[in-house]
């Protein structure tokens, strides 16, 4: 696929899919005329380096882990740098931390919309009765 179409896949712009090549994470054949010519396991690339840049891992690193996570589990590379394994457990860390944030924020905007729909059904029904559209909402 070129680099319009995987732009529109992973919603990401051509020039930061460029970027992804020039950085050695992402990567493209070229056709005669020098168009890029990406394989179908890119748009899962792509999303995957977007995952771990918003988690805040840097290019050198990614660069590094790229090729083991393509299987999970047999997660491995040779001569880890005691910076690179320091840098992967800080950012385990902060995902963990992120993670806690996000659950906690999910569940108070549960709490809120929860409280919101019983009002609104509460409004919508005074004493337990139907509204009647014609009356506002009155009985006779």
């Amino acid at each position: 696929m070129r680099i319009g179409e995987l732009s529109r896949h992973t919603d990401t712009s051509p020039r930061l899919l460029r970027y992804y090549e020039e950085q050695g994470l992402i990567s493209a054949a070229r056709s005669p005329n020098g168009y890029r010519d990406y394989e179908d396991g890119t748009v899962d690339r792509v999303l995957q380096v977007r995952g771990l840049l918003d988690a805040g891992l840097p290019t050198r690193i990614i660069r590094r882990i790229l090729p083991c996570l393509g299987t999970p589990r047999t997660i491995y590379f040779p001569d880890p740098t005691p910076e690179m394994l320091t840098a992967l457990e800080r950012e385990r860390d902060r995902m963990t931390e992120r993670i806690a944030v996000l659950s906690r924020n999910r569940d108070a905007i549960d709490g809120y919309l929860t409280t919101v729909r019983r009002n609104d059904a509460a409004a919508a029904t005074p004493a337990g009765r139907p509204a009647d559209a014609r009356t506002g909402g009155r009985t006779e």
